[in-house]
């Protein structure tokens, strides 16, 4: 299939659930046609169909998982097809683990960096092949507030993402490609439910719904803004995270969530 010139693809990663299910909906309802991917073959095509049916736009998917080499080369196949380019990446695959490092085993740890650090760089990696080519495309890659404060691997993970993508929107936004790290902090998703947590642990005031999170996400990317941070309540928390001493920037307990 050739790609018309005024026609738009986005393929989004981890696109059957939380932010990345709210990012395809939201660039469907824009026009993009999409690329979905996750590892659920069954899930992701049921989410494909209801895009298509509501948006009329064409749903591509691919099942892959991203924390091995196999599905991260099939997904970046898919990005170097200059026959069907894609004008935006978004990198929102990821997990949480509940337990500290040290706790944790040294296999959970080396699939969150993965899937955190390694997968995104190689995504981008082929993506830029393609946009910078075509002198356009949009990356956006889904980060945390947490890249801010001292929450373990999961901190260290998302810091790289933010400071990949400052670096990147510099480096490449003069040859017209936009490169944002999206910010979050607690949002409703299944992500906090898939990795046990108890969501009480944190005051509802901080909690964020999805659609907010990517809708500023998106506009700020359209701006060439690196860093998007939803919300002055998580702009304020997050300036102060990088002045305060590293042991009050922990952030509430992690706890399992109540049987």
């Amino acid at each position: 299939m050739t790609t018309l010139a005024n026609e738009r693809t986005a393929l989004v990663t981890g696109a059957t659930a939380g932010l990345g299910a709210e990012f395809a909906r939201q660039l469907a309802q824009d026009g993009h046609h999409l690329v979905l991917v996750a590892r659920d073959e069954e899930r992701l095509r049921n989410t494909a169909e209801v895009l298509e049916r509501d948006f009329s736009i064409s749903a591509e998917v691919l099942s892959a998982d991203l924390t091995t080499d196999d599905g991260v080369a099939a997904v970046a196949n898919r990005l170097r097809d200059a026959s069907r380019p894609v004008d935006v990446l978004v990198n929102n695959a990821g997990i949480g683990l509940l337990k500290s490092f040290e706790k944790n085993e040294l296999e959970e740890e080396r699939r969150h960096l993965r899937l955190h650090v390694q997968t995104p760089m190689e995504l981008c990696h082929a993506a830029l092949e393609v946009m910078l080519a075509r002198h356009t495309g949009r990356i956006i890659n889904v980060a945390s507030v947490a890249a801010f404060a001292n929450r373990g691997s999961y901190s260290a993970a998302k810091a790289w993402q933010v400071t990949f993508s400052r670096w990147a929107n510099t480096a490449y936004g003069r040859s017209g490609v936009q490169v944002t790290a999206v910010c979050p902090g607690f949002t409703h998703t299944e992500f906090h439910e898939r990795m046990g947590m108890d969501k009480t642990v944190a005051p509802r005031f901080l909690w964020l719904t999805a659609e907010r999170v990517v809708r500023e996400g998106l506009e700020d990317n359209a701006r060439g803004k690196a860093v998007s941070i939803p919300t002055k309540r998580y702009k304020v928390i997050s300036a102060l995270s990088r002045i305060m001493p590293a042991r009050l920037t922990s952030g509430p307990p992690r706890r399992p969530a109540k049987q």
